[in-house]
């Protein structure tokens, strides 16, 4: 009997055994049936379409394209259509006589990064080609069409053109070729602005390792930038240049600024030589407690998972709160409920601080217009002025870095602080010059919870550039879509060597 026994629980044994075995070779083989290349991605020449990429990467490709699904809601972000100026209508002060007081809305997935430049009012209505008041720069981060038109005329000579000049040739949103090498799909650098950043810091950026690379792809895009038209040899052109010689805080670049005496526009209303911040998510991202502990980007916003026995990078990029298991809980090890608890309360925390802050700064932009009014002198308004810079400068790199509040909370708060504090002295100092120049009262504002009422109030023709808007998405987007995709059907998709 007792032989039997070990004689059938051999035979299980083995069969177990042999089970597991044909199991690993048959993920094995699946695997290499998944990535065995049918096509030759780049093989004529610079491959911007992501769906030639899929036909290698299906996986990839596949999660890439949901970053179009736009039902994601969180507590104070979404993947959908949202509109900031509605939520926050002073900012249209803060941005007078800047085209972010048309439009601004918070950002969607990169599926969406073409069609939203067609429909922001920011980029104008041009109905000719080389026409509209934006550079081709605008077209930088927004599609892998970019980088091969850099290759096809050169860097400058893409940067010195009108947004409208390329419109039939920036057709597919960002995707693949903006971070991988085709020959050998290692992340790669395809803008040049952050190598030009890393050399003038004194560093080489081909020299960083892979995990490094995880965060430098998104750092091509995901900084603050300015167009330098002053570049030797490069004069004229609205050349892309990071601020990060004097180092990446936001005093760092303040500092560059000054000295550079640089300036995006002069407000309409105080007159002070403004600064706007872009998204400065790296740098933020490089202040706070994930970055320290050597985490990624793509660890928490493209995080490894499973699928068919197949292990490979999410390319749904967006919020880690839509897929804690495979983001936070690598890590963390807490209740759901209370993790995302944990990131609202940081970021409503510095939400509170910067909604009073740019309510402020709103009313100080109102008060100087009222002291030049008076008759104030530029010697008397200098000091003024530049509180006014330096505080929404600070002001707009916490709100403008997209989840800046929960990367380096404490960073932010301690910037918000700082702007608070130089906004509150800007104002004091100018209500004692409006008392001098007979303003004994207070200065009568506007409507601060009205956008309509705020666009009206600095000159902006809301109804006119909407008009605008719509004839040029009726008439010039579908025959700029339609010449790039007759284009692209010319383009050969090479077969790959079996």
């Amino acid at each position: 009997m007792r032989n039997w026994l070990f004689f059938i629980g051999t035979l299980i044994a083995v069969l177990l055994l042999a089970l597991l075995i044909t199991n690993i070779t048959d993920r094995r083989a699946e695997a290499r049936f998944a990535y065995t290349p049918t096509v030759e991605i780049g093989a004529d020449g610079f491959e911007p379409r992501d769906s030639v990429w899929g036909l290698n990467y299906p996986r990839q490709y596949q999660s890439y394209m949901k970053t179009i699904d736009t039902t994601y809601r969180s507590g104070f972000l979404t993947s959908g259509h949202r509109d900031a100026l509605d939520e926050n209508p002073e900012w249209v002060i803060l941005w007078a006589g800047y085209a972010f007081s048309k439009d601004y809305n918070q950002p969607k997935g990169h599926g969406h990064a073409i069609t939203d430049m067609h429909k922001t009012l920011r980029v104008g209505a041009p109905m000719e080609k080389g026409d509209g008041p934006m550079p081709a720069t605008c077209w930088t981060c927004k599609s892998p069409d970019v980088p091969r038109l850099m290759q096809e005329i050169g860097v400058t000579e893409f940067y010195s053109e009108k947004w409208s000049t390329f419109g039939s040739q920036v057709i597919n949103p960002i995707g693949c070729a903006d971070c991988h090498d085709p020959k050998t799909m290692n992340l790669t650098i395809t803008r040049p602005a952050l190598v030009e950043a890393f050399h003038n810091m004194g560093k080489d950026i081909s020299q960083a390792s892979h995990q490094e690379m995880r965060s430098l792809v998104c750092a091509q895009c995901h900084v603050e930038y300015y167009f330098d038209k002053n570049l030797p040899g490069k004069e004229g052109a609205n050349y892309v240049v990071f601020p990060w010689k004097e180092g990446m805080t936001v005093e760092d670049m303040e500092r560059y600024y000054d000295n550079y005496e640089f300036y995006d526009w002069e407000h309409p209303l105080s007159r002070a030589k403004m600064l706007k911040a872009q998204h400065p998510d790296y740098e933020v991202y490089s202040m706070g407690v994930h970055a320290k502990r050597g985490v990624s980007c793509a660890d928490c916003h493209m995080p490894y998972k499973s699928e068919g026995g197949q292990k490979f990078t999410d390319h749904h990029i967006g919020s880690p709160l839509t897929n804690i298991e495979n983001s936070c809980f690598v890590c963390h090890r807490e209740k759901t409920d209370n993790l995302i608890a944990d990131v609202y309360e940081r970021q409503g925390k510095v939400k509170e601080g910067t909604k009073i802050l740019s309510k402020e700064i709103a009313k100080a932009h109102i008060e100087a217009k009222k002291a030049w009014d008076l008759g104030a002198t530029e010697a008397q308004m200098a000091g003024i002025l530049q509180g006014i810079r330096h505080a929404q400068w600070r002001w707009d790199f916490v709100v403008a870095s997209h989840g800046g509040s929960f990367h380096a909370p404490l960073e932010a708060s301690r910037i918000t602080t700082s702007a608070i504090h130089l906004i509150t002295t800007t104002r004091r100092e100018l209500v004692m010059l409006l008392n001098k120049l007979g303003q004994t009262g207070g200065v009568t504002m506007p409507d601060l919870n009205s956008k309509s009422a705020l666009q009206a109030y600095i000159g902006l023709d809301m109804q006119q550039e909407i008009v605008n808007k719509q004839r040029f998405l009726d008439q010039v987007v579908p025959a700029w879509l339609s010449e790039g995709r007759q284009r692209e059907a010319q383009m050969n998709v090479r077969k790959a060597t079996q």
